[in-house]
């Protein structure tokens, strides 16, 4: 399973990290800040799925593309 995360900036200077492919969005104060965040929200949200049966067991497995 690859992921993406798509990063952008508030005009406050705190980092958006969207995934679009688990429609999430987190914030950090700095880009690997944001970075670290989703990546720890999506493992978390795809390990719940394969709980569920909503995902097949490799796709814990998942994969990341930084998209700026």
């Amino acid at each position: 399973m690859k992921l993406t995360i798509a990063l952008d900036r508030e005009v406050d200077g705190r980092w958006i990290a969207n995934i679009p492919e688990l429609n999430i969005i987190l914030y950090g104060n700095s880009r690997q800040d944001a970075i670290q965040n989703a990546q720890a929200a999506a493992l978390e949200i795809v390990q719940d799925r394969i709980a569920h049966s909503e995902l097949p067991p490799h796709s814990v497995n998942a994969t990341f593309d930084i998209a700026a």
